[in-house]
């Protein structure tokens, strides 16, 4: 007999996985050198498609420059406007990417401790993988997004039509009912979970692959129905996400 838990779980709220804090962010200073407060690392809210292209969108300081970024050197930047929205456009990469997104004012710049990530070019998924938090799919995707794992917990999280939604999630002989938030987004924090291991979101079932073994900096691998990815996070810790198919398993 299955052992009901009930939860109501913010869609975006972060919940901690182990040794995954966000960075603080940092103070901006004027001219003369004083402190003005703290600059807001930028956000990315959504992705669209157009052609051989990749157009994102998102919030920072407002006429701040944003910067999109990795450690090989690739970097996406364009201004934002006195709304602090901007929108970033770049050729379709090849392979798969992780960018680190940054927001500049003058001489101080903020990191996000999110990492945006695109597979395959685009045709994979493309998501904000984030740091104690749960996943963003910007691209279409099941009611189950995305599975992270720091190899202790699991962190399920998704959408559904519209906020304040009731979805069942069952894993072995426990049953937690959640309620989605803004956007219609939800996650919940999981208990341990053996590879092979079947996750039931309202009537779509899942089976969760399990975390890799690869510690390559960025491991992007298909894993079941889906893509398995093991990055590490800006604390050094290593983090596993498992992101399904647009089409589940039945």
């Amino acid at each position: 007999m299955k052992r009901a838990i009930y939860a109501v779980v913010a869609a975006v709220t972060s919940i901690g996985l182990s040794g995954c804090m966000p960075e603080a962010e940092r103070a901006t200073r004027d001219a003369a050198g004083n402190s003005t407060g703290w600059t807001r690392s930028p956000r990315i809210l959504s992705v669209r498609q157009a052609e051989a292209s990749l157009i994102f969108t998102g919030l920072a300081e407002p006429d701040a420059r944003v910067v999109l970024r990795n450690d090989e050197g690739a970097a996406y930047a364009a201004a934002a406007n006195p709304d602090g929205r901007f929108e970033i456009r770049m050729v379709k990469p090849r392979g798969s990417l992780l960018l680190r997104p940054e927001t500049q004012v003058g001489q101080d710049a903020a990191t996000s401790p999110d990492r945006l990530l695109i597979i395959d070019g685009g045709r994979g998924p493309i998501a904000v993988l984030r740091s104690g938090g749960p996943t963003l799919r910007l691209d279409p995707a099941p009611v189950l997004g995305a599975v992270d794992s720091d190899a202790q917990s699991l962190l399920a999280s998704g959408r559904t039509g519209a906020p304040g939604h009731q979805l069942e999630v069952s894993t072995g002989d426990e049953a937690l009912r959640v309620a989605s938030g803004e956007g219609g987004r939800w996650s919940v924090l999981l208990g341990p979970v053996a590879a092979g291991g079947r996750l039931q979101v309202g009537d779509q079932a899942f089976i969760w692959p399990g975390p890799g073994a690869d510690a390559a900096p960025l491991q992007v691998e298909r894993a079941g129905q889906g893509w398995r990815v093991g990055w590490t996070g800006p604390g050094g810790a290593r983090q596993w996400t498992w992101l399904p198919d647009a089409t589940p398993p039945t």
